[in-house]
């Protein structure tokens, strides 16, 4: 299996949006883009969201000149990458693919040093294995490193899916096996990092779990909400975005449909809030999607 990396930066511009002015480098940010409203858009259409292609979860750096995304063709996934340099958005690239396994949902740690991901990639100790784990890849000077499995604490027999974190470094995400259900009942779970070492994870209360589907996780970084997937009879399609906040006590609200524009017939799943707070993407119709967070003071 051969991780690959960007060594030489392609000069190539994503042109501006046409009709939108503002600061010279705030422009730059979010490839170009002109920023939505409180109504949803396909994000980066024709650059990043092709009609060819199949896009999944995406996540941008904390000074927003850098995104990782995940791209399903025809059932292989791989993570790409582009970035500000000189005022130019690189031309997407590959960072992160194998002929064989597949790589989905990208998120990077809080420092930045480590980019996470789900694949199903073999264990040495068992080859025969054929579920997600979480794995991530180490920042080197020329690039990252060959995949690093998360480790028991996190992974079981079954699926881990998608992940976030919050400042602290406690991850959040989902599993269907840490509670023996090794099926597709996934629930979402938070583990703390001690010393660097991720510790025993805690099942989300019954505000969030369900005896149904919850998973693709994000959690803000001060772990005041989180959004998720979730499959529920009152959902609107095959599987709908739901919003909880968390209470001055520690406790969850009850998670709550978040409704249209967001959730439609189709499938809304992969959340995700870039760091100054300012844009929620999510996929919907196999597209990335983004619109103003502000939509979210209509849930509280």
């Amino acid at each position: 299996m051969k991780l690959k990396t960007i060594n030489v930066l392609l000069s190539i511009a994503i042109l501006p949006t046409l009709g939108y002015t503002q600061n010279v480098e705030e422009s730059r940010l979010y490839l170009n883009q002109k920023p939505p409203g409180l109504q949803p858009e396909v994000f980066a259409q024709h650059i990043i969201s092709k009609p060819t292609e199949s896009e999944f979860g995406s996540v941008f750096s904390k000074n927003g000149k850098e995104f990782y995304y995940g791209v399903d063709i025809n059932g292989k996934t791989e993570i790409r990458y582009t970035r500000l340099e000189n005022d130019l958005w690189t031309v997407p690239k590959t960072i992160v693919s194998d002929p064989k396994y597949g790589f989905n949902d990208p998120f990077l740690s809080p420092d930045e040093y480590r980019l996470y991901y789900i694949s199903n990639l073999q264990h040495k100790k068992n080859g025969n294995r054929k579920g997600h784990d979480i794995w991530y890849s180490e920042k080197k000077p020329d690039g990252w490193s060959e995949p690093i499995n998360a480790g028991s604490a996190i992974n079981s027999d079954g699926d881990e899916y998608y992940m976030s974190f919050t400042n602290e470094g406690t991850m959040y995400f989902s599993s269907n096996n840490l509670s023996g259900n090794n099926n597709d009942n996934f629930d979402i779970y938070a583990s703390r990092s001690v010393n660097g070492k991720f510790q025993k994870p805690e099942k989300l209360s019954g505000a969030i779990n369900t005896k149904s589907y919850e998973a693709d996780v994000f959690v803000a970084p001060d772990e005041s909400y989180i959004i998720f997937c979730a499959r529920r009879e009152e959902g609107l399609g095959r599987g709908d975005l739901y919003i909880s906040f968390k209470r001055e006590d520690g406790s969850w609200t009850k998670s709550r449909n978040m409704g249209v524009p967001i959730n439609s017939k189709g499938h809304e799943l992969c959340p995700f809030v870039t760091k100054d707070g300012k844009y929620f993407f999510y996929t919907s119709n196999q597209d990335i999607y983004w619109v103003d967070a502000k939509i979210f003071e209509q849930y509280r």
